[in-house]
């Protein structure tokens, strides 16, 4: 381990810290009846979501079709970017572990996929931003997951070392491939996305709540 340098611990946000796709249905009740939708509307966008990973310009130009809406496909992404990040949550188990890393000495921060509106409106919203050392958002930063690239301007961000560090999150391809890749140890939340969970992506750990993921943390 890199002497005098404290160790990082990385986490995902979407369907690791808050449940993104719990926000997303809520949202998409919400906005089915504010442009005069129903539950039909609700149902077409949760079967096409993909659980974030569908772009936004398709699955908007596709509802812009399906149901006939007047706004343009820029200004519905627009409107999602600032009005979704409002619907989420972060559980006071999660604050608290978080804040738990920091006082052990660990720098805590979240590498999040995505842009720089709605993910830091999340990070904002959910109070996650106020109890993490940096909010690495891939669009501020010019890189993503999996590429290490990213993990390396995080612990520079926060002075510290990605030796001994962890990542958690919830997709193998992005969060584990790009921890093992960045050298880091890791462990996936959740059972999202199977298909992706190959040979080459095996995490140290895998749990179905993050907060295992702090008592693991913790304790080493």
């Amino acid at each position: 381990m890199t002497p005098d340098l404290p160790r990082i611990a990385c986490f995902d946000l979407d369907n690791t810290l808050i449940d993104r796709d719990a926000a997303f249905a809520t949202w998409a009740e919400w906005w089915a009846q504010s442009v005069g939708l129903g539950a039909d509307a609700v149902s077409w966008l949760l079967d096409r979501d993909e659980g974030g990973f569908r772009p936004r310009a398709d699955l908007f130009g596709g509802a812009k079709e399906q149901f006939g809406l007047r706004a343009s496909v820029e200004a519905l992404e627009a409107a999602y970017d600032r009005e979704h990040p409002l619907f989420t949550w972060a559980e006071p188990e999660v604050l608290d572990g978080l804040r738990a890393l920091r006082t052990a000495g660990w720098r805590v921060v979240v590498v999040t996929n995505g842009g720089i509106v709605q993910q830091g409106i999340k990070l904002e919203h959910t109070g996650i931003g106020a109890v993490v050392d940096f909010g690495c958002i891939s669009e501020a930063v010019g890189v993503r997951k999996p590429d290490p690239v990213i993990f390396k301007i995080a612990a520079d961000r926060v002075g510290a070392t990605l030796e001994g560090g962890w990542m958690v999150g919830d997709h193998p391809a992005y969060d584990i491939a790009g921890g093992i890749a960045a050298g880091l140890r890791t462990i996936r939340v959740g059972d999202h996305h199977p298909e992706a969970a190959t040979a080459d992506r095996v995490p140290t750990h895998h749990f179905q709540s993050v907060l295992s993921a702090f008592e693991v943390i913790l304790a080493g």
